[in-house]
């Protein structure tokens, strides 16, 4: 069952995260979003070492909605290259990743 559940990390200008949180989450490409604040990324850019404040993304999903998810991210996203990085879970609450899945199978 576990294998049926990612974890989906997207930072995101601090905002920006609530719109897009709160998006996935309507249009049913996650379970759960949790935003979480006051991130300081490093980055190259423009051959520079830039500095943005940001939020992450904490995205519970199932497999079959991360190509969704990905699509909608790129698409909405203010970044020409978003990180989205896809985590299979390994163990996990039987429950949480239950209602994880169950949630995913509503339209």
């Amino acid at each position: 069952m576990m294998e049926n559940v990612r974890v989906v990390n997207v930072t995101i200008p601090m905002e920006k995260a609530d719109e897009m949180a709160r998006a996935i989450v309507e249009k049913r490409m996650a379970a759960c979003v949790n935003i979480i604040p006051g991130l300081s990324s490093y980055y190259w850019s423009d051959d520079k070492v830039k500095l943005a404040a940001e939020a992450m993304l904490v995205i519970k999903t199932t497999p079959s909605k991360v190509d969704e998810l990905a699509a909608y991210v790129k698409e909405h996203h203010p970044y020409d290259v978003p990180e989205l990085i896809t985590i299979p879970i390994a163990e996990g609450l039987p429950d949480y990743v239950s209602w994880v899945i169950e949630e995913m199978g509503k339209k």
